[in-house]
């Protein structure tokens, strides 16, 4: 099963952000790859943007907490 919000609250902030440069570069292939020759199922563009975006919600979430405690 892929990794959703619940299960991205248990990762540290270094491993976030290993994911967030992973999912970024394997978006952008896929787009190259989308570009040159369509890909049998652009479901996997969608799903690998909504990925990021959620790395990226729980980075930010992560920081507004931070700020707030201080």
């Amino acid at each position: 099963m892929k990794k959703k919000g619940t299960e991205l609250k248990d990762l540290t902030v270094a491993e976030l952000s290993d994911k967030l440069n992973e999912g970024r570069s394997s978006l952008t292939k896929l787009r190259f790859a989308h570009t040159v020759s369509p890909i049998e199922s652009p479901v996997q563009l969608r799903s690998k943007r909504k990925e990021v975006a959620r790395i990226l919600t729980e980075l930010r979430k992560r920081e507004l907490v931070n700020t707030t405690k201080k």
